[in-house]
């Protein structure tokens, strides 16, 4: 295996958001009337919180 690694794809892009912070996000902006570009960062990307 180890003699075939280095021909393996490397990763590419931005990893994922863990689901529960996105989720905490969308409640946030939910309870609190806020447009999804006013949600803090913590949270993750706005566009991650609108599309999931």
């Amino acid at each position: 295996m180890r003699r075939i690694e280095p021909f393996f794809p490397l990763a590419h892009g931005v990893p994922r958001v863990d689901d529960r912070r996105v989720l905490s996000g969308i409640v946030y902006v939910i309870r609190n009337g806020l447009q999804w570009k006013d949600a803090p960062k913590a949270y993750g990307p706005h566009k991650t919180l609108y599309n999931r």
